[in-house]
C-alpha cells in the first residue's frame, strides 16, 4: 500500500472526499513527526508506539576497504506494535 492507496482508505471508511482524506493524512504524520522531533513518545492504544531511540556511538568497519571508523552516536524513530494489532497481524 503507498500514499495513495492509504488516501483512498481513509476516504472509503471515513466517507471524507480524498481532498480532505489528504489533509488528515499529512496532518497525522506532520503530528506524529514533530512530537518525535521534540522527543515526544506517542502511544495509540490497541495500534503501537512511536518513540526515538539513542544508538551510542561505535567503532564500524568500511565494507569496502575493511578499515574501522567511528560511528557517532544517533538519536532515530521506532515503532513497537501493540498486542491489538499483533494479533491483527496474526490472524490474518
Amino acid at each position: 500500500m503507498n500514499k495513495a492507496d492509504l488516501i483512498s482508505a481513509i476516504s472509503d471508511n471515513s466517507g471524507l472526499t480524498k481532498k480532505d482524506s489528504e489533509k488528515v493524512y499529512a496532518a497525522t504524520f506532520k503530528a506524529i513527526a514533530d512530537a518525535l522531533a521534540s522527543g515526544e513518545k506517542i502511544q495509540v492504544l490497541g495500534f503501537g508506539t512511536f518513540e526515538v531511540r539513542d544508538r551510542s556511538a561505535r567503532v564500524g568497519k568500511n565494507p569496502s576497504t575493511g578499515e574501522k571508523m567511528d560511528i557517532p552516536a544517533t538519536r532515530y524513530p521506532a515503532f513497537k506494535a501493540g498486542k491489538a494489532l499483533k494479533d491483527a497481524v496474526a490472524k490474518a
